[in-house]
């Protein structure tokens, strides 16, 4: 009788959390729209809040998103032939429920572009609510005027990024120094100084990556005074950065009065150079985590140099290479006594007592 009762929609609160449970599961949603309308209500949002995730040929999806255009812009389709396909009407008014959003990133045909572009029209004319919305250039010679439009609907309707969008992601792959052609320099800068105006809306900036060879960009960001998070920035990630590249890193971190957390992943060049910059900090550094590259050559007496200054904070250690260095080992043991997640391979069984750490199948874990 129950189970009855909750197929014909009489527990709203227990279908939702039914149909969340099966959220990953999109054959499974699909059949349960199938059941009825309450249902249905209850799994429209879970399928069409990051439609854009799914690795499909099919964007049929998209048609229904562009029936919210005005007549003004839907004459911009017309040059595809598509304007007709759009539909007249549509059960759910589905670009509420969008709640991620990744806008095209790559070499991509003009409609594709265009209609990415309108999206962001739509998005911001019925102010809608996103969680999360993450654009990523991945290198300057892949820039196209089509980034340039989006940046600058988002900066001519600021209240969209302020008060619309949970969570703004950013990312540009690599910076001006990779190239030397003024053409690229040109659009370098004119990237930067838009990305820097949509940070800047950001009152509340609290984590920020740096990729790649990202830093220089975003080292004038941490610098200025016209974008101030030293309030508000509470983490750091370094990612498969050339740390050899970083430079007045002591500037940077000495303004940073709420940072709990720096991530360092997978980087190269942990050597004297970057290090050195950290033991001149004033404040502590950090580190929370430290994935060190396989095909890094460790340099023992700077890695003891870190770990005396930061060791304490470190909560996640790796690096698997085989038949690593005993030493390593006994800085662990020595300086690291708050890990909690510890990857190392070895081909010798050891026991680090001090933090309670076994070797387990060729890895020390934390048990």
């Amino acid at each position: 009788m129950s189970c009855s009762k909750v197929f014909s929609g009489n527990f709203p609160e227990l279908i939702y959390n039914i149909t969340k449970y099966f959220q990953n599961d999109i054959s499974t949603l699909h059949s349960c729209i199938l059941v009825n309308r309450e249902w249905c209500r209850s799994v429209i949002p879970l399928l069409w809040e990051n439609p854009f995730s799914t690795r499909t040929k099919n964007y049929n999806f998209i048609k229904f998103y562009l029936q919210n255009l005005d007549d003004d812009l839907k004459k911009k389709l017309n040059i595809y032939n598509i304007d007709k396909l759009l539909p007249s009407n549509t059960l759910f008014n589905y670009i509420y429920v969008l709640r991620i959003l990744k806008p095209i990133n790559r070499n991509e045909s003009g409609l594709r572009k265009l209609i990415q572009t309108l999206l962001f029209k739509i998005l911001i004319g019925n102010e809608v609510n996103l969680h999360t919305l993450d654009i990523v250039i991945f290198s300057i010679s892949n820039y196209k005027s089509y980034y340039y439009d989006i940046f600058e609907i988002i900066l001519q309707n600021p209240n969209f990024i302020i008060n619309n969008v949970r969570n703004l992601n950013l990312s540009i792959g690599v910076s001006s120094s990779r190239y030397s052609n003024r053409n690229n320099s040109d659009k370098y800068m004119l990237i930067k100084d838009l990305l820097l105006q949509i940070i800047n809306l950001r009152s509340n900036l609290k984590t920020i990556t740096f990729r790649t060879e990202s830093f220089p960009l975003y080292k004038s960001l941490l610098l200025s005074k016209d974008y101030n998070c030293s309030n508000t920035l509470n983490t750091i990630i370094f990612f498969r950065v050339n740390l050899n590249s970083i430079t007045n890193l002591d500037k940077v971190f000495e303004q940073l009065n709420v940072l709990k957390s720096v991530h360092i992943i997978y980087c190269c060049s942990l050597k004297s150079s970057f290090i050195q910059q950290i033991i001149n900090l004033t404040k502590p550094f950090l580190l929370k985590t430290l994935f060190i590259e396989k095909s890094e050559i460790l340099q023992i007496n700077s890695l003891e140099l870190l770990l005396q200054k930061s060791g304490v904070y470190l909560e996640s250690f790796e690096y698997l290479k085989f038949d690593i260095n005993q030493q390593l080992i006994e800085l662990i043991e020595r300086y690291c006594g708050n890990i909690k997640n510890l990857y190392l391979y070895t081909s010798r069984y050891h026991i680090i007592s001090s933090s309670k750490t076994s070797l387990h199948d060729g890895t020390i874990r934390r048990v």
